[in-house]
């Protein structure tokens, strides 16, 4: 067993036991799953649409160097400078020569995952430069030194007391504050640092190709001011995220935001096509648009798991997943937790480290049902199953015991001879990584084969 499997195991184990945590998550989770059902009414017909969506993410991927290309293309042609980054290091080692152009001292980031998972804020911190969270729910996890728990929902596993709390703690406020009074002291330290920055960092939901822009989705307007204030602009943004058109966004807005929150259309919604324009009175005076790969032309290059590269980052799935709903998100060890997370990570991050995530699911289906690109996540966790296997890389005591349960089925006779108290012994004294997690297994004293002599004879 590797050090990330076992750590994973010994997070769920403490995590599914937490009763509080539970509680917190299922009441959260519970409010999603209320408002939800009212944005899906804004479709005429919402199969049709996730159908339509999954169609043009199919387009973008199959295509995927010539919509990236185009987009380099059209946004370059307005200003903006486009830089390729094969893995984490390229594309922290390009910030960190922008930011050393720039003398920057002060960077203001909304939220982006893709950040999280090259380390951004580590690296920046490294290198001596304050790189502040301006996403409410990403900025209490910074606050708390701890990395976001949801794809959308950051601080999904802390209640308002938690918050108050904390803000007091790092803050200096009351206590006893409430959600509206502790919204209003992030804003006016937000605020502040705006002022101060001298670059800003955002991801972005979708990169369109045929306009050359970046798509931004958001509710709190930090993300466009973190975009628009700085004199200078980064985008960290994963290849994936590409769509052909511009109309495109008429369908995958309101996907994203009735899936990813329950509303008809999140409250702001840009799409940036490159630095301030002679005339124009705003905006940053230079953009950079870092394209990531690290990893996914992996992913790309897999036939069977090319579909996992449509995903919106809605988040739909986590909130429908049981194991999520039990483990929480910081179990996972991982950038991207949940169902999604447990299809990419082991190609993003090697599948000897993470292959244990793909088994660490009920493939109940759920979240096939629910993604708003109809990805067929619990097919995927079984493809990386077997490819784990074929790959060589289970167990030696795993691939025993699955060779004696070949061995003993494709021998009726030799299974009947085991009464049903050595199959009990077996099953829950030798084979013990079932009853560690799991009640005992408690077999029939008579098989089938002698249920049906004693009934019918041997006809």
């Amino acid at each position: 067993m590797n050090p990330t499997q076992e750590q994973f195991l010994a997070k769920s184990t403490v995590k599914a036991a937490d009763r509080e945590h539970r509680r917190k998550i299922n009441f959260n989770i519970g409010k999603y799953n209320a408002v939800v059902p009212k944005g899906k009414q804004q479709f005429m017909d919402l199969e049709l649409a996730r159908e339509r969506a999954k169609n043009a993410k199919w387009k973008a991927i199959a295509t995927l160097d010539q919509q990236l290309e185009l987009f380099e293309a059209n946004i370059t042609r307005r200003g903006a400078k486009v830089i390729w980054a094969e893995d984490a290091q390229q594309a922290l080692e390009a910030i960190g020569r922008i930011c050393r152009e720039k003398k920057c001292k002060t960077l203001v980031k909304s939220k982006s995952m893709v950040t999280e998972e090259i380390h951004l804020n580590d690296y920046l911190q490294s290198i001596g430069i304050e790189s502040v969270e301006t996403d409410l729910g990403e900025y209490i996890q910074q606050l708390d030194g701890e990395a976001p728990y949801h794809i959308v929902t950051p601080a999904m596993h802390k209640s308002k007391e938690d918050v108050a709390k904390l803000f007091a703690e790092k803050l200096g406020t009351d206590p006893k504050a409430t959600p509206e009074q502790l919204t209003l002291t992030a804003r006016e330290i937000l605020r502040e640092k705006y002022v101060q920055a001298e670059i800003g960092v955002t991801g972005a939901n979708f990169i369109v190709s045929d306009v050359g822009g970046i798509a931004v989705t958001e509710n709190e307007g930090n993300a466009r001011l973190s975009c628009a204030w700085p004199a200078t602009h980064i985008v960290i943004a994963g290849i994936e995220k590409v769509i052909p058109s511009v109309n495109d966004l008429g369908l995958f807005w309101p996907l994203l935001a009735t899936f990813g929150t329950g509303q008809q259309v999140t409250v702001y919604n840009s799409l940036i096509t490159g630095p301030r324009q002679p005339g124009e009175t705003d905006g940053p005076t230079d953009m950079y648009v870092i394209l990531l790969d690290n990893g996914r032309t992996n992913i790309l290059a897999d036939e069977r798991q090319r579909e996992s590269l449509y995903c919106i980052r809605c988040g739909a799935c986590l909130n429908a997943c049981p194991i999520y709903k039990n483990i929480g998100g910081h179990a996972y060890g991982v950038t991207y937790s949940g169902p999604i997370g447990s299809v990419i990570t082991p190609h993003l991050q090697g599948m000897d480290d993470f292959k244990h995530l793909s088994f660490a699911s009920s493939l109940c289906g759920n979240c096939t049902e629910v993604c708003a690109v109809k990805i067929n996540l619990h097919e995927l966790l079984l493809e990386n199953r077997y490819e784990s296997v074929r790959a060589g890389k289970a167990e030696l005591l795993e691939k025993i015991a699955w060779r004696a349960w070949k061995q003993a089925m494709l021998f009726r006779p030799a299974l009947n001879l085991a009464s049903g108290k050595m199959k009990n012994w077996f099953v829950n004294k030798v084979v013990t990584g079932w009853t560690a997690q799991r009640g005992e297994l408690h077999f029939p004293e008579k098989t089938f084969n002698q249920r049906w002599r004693e009934k019918y004879g041997d006809r």
